[in-house]
């Protein structure tokens, strides 16, 4: 059964799109560095890679708030 009154919100297909584009543009900034981080000792490359591969994440919270209640703080 359809519900009515209910418009579709273009919030989530935009706030996809910026997802896709974030994490893209992460992975092309990682990528210019890694000759740099390549060259270092395989243990001083893991905490880089770790962190790089978790602080991605963190701009995207307002971004997935904003998807979902239209404001950019809960």
């Amino acid at each position: 059964m359809a519900q009515r009154g209910i418009e579709p919100s273009w919030r989530k297909p935009a706030g996809a799109l910026a997802i896709i584009a974030w994490i893209l543009m992460w992975i092309i900034l990682i990528a210019t560095f890694s000759r740099y981080i390549g060259a270092l000792p395989v243990l001083a490359q893991l905490p880089i890679y770790l962190v790089a591969g978790i602080v991605w994440i963190l701009p995207l919270r307002p971004l997935v708030i904003w998807m979902e209640t239209g404001r950019w703080r809960a």
